[in-house]
């Protein structure tokens, strides 16, 4: 158990940590220093890096948390089933912004379609600002919730 929720804690960590870096530090960066082509062409860059981190650690926190939750039997505190719920919630939203938005993105920069690579970015942006707010409530959760009776 202790290596399940080592992996499902340090996989947590590099997903919410990676999404708060980019929404917070890199965007507001980019946009101070780099006309929309290079920001772009950075962003693309960014995510085919990022995004392959996010699929490992997606498997490994869907099986480690699978795993914890195997452990409780029937028992499981409330609070788990919402970790649950939140965590596949976070994983269809990155579906949705890996399958479709980033793919949409990569052509349009590609293309050089800046207009529409730029309105694709905005959309990512609204949805990982999204996961990130559920990955960090979650994270509170999963803090708060051993000490709340």
């Amino acid at each position: 158990m202790a290596i399940l929720k080592l992996l499902h804690l340090l996989s947590a960590v590099i997903w919410v940590g990676g999404m708060f870096f980019a929404y917070v530090i890199l965007r507001p960066a980019a946009v101070d220093v780099l006309q929309p082509p290079e920001r772009l062409r950075l962003w693309r860059n960014v995510f085919q890096r990022f995004f392959v981190w996010v699929w490992a650690v997606v498997g490994l926190i869907l099986v480690s948390g699978l795993g914890m939750l195997h452990s409780y039997g029937d028992s499981a505190p409330l609070y788990v089933h919402v970790m649950l719920g939140g965590g596949i919630l976070m994983v269809l939203i990155y579906a949705y912004v890996y399958f479709s938005l980033y793919k949409s993105l990569a052509r349009g920069v590609l293309a050089e379609e800046w207009k529409t690579a730029g309105g694709v970015l905005g959309q990512i942006r609204r949805w990982v600002g999204i996961n990130l707010t559920l990955g960090l409530l979650i994270t509170g959760l999963a803090a708060a919730a051993p000490y709340l009776g």
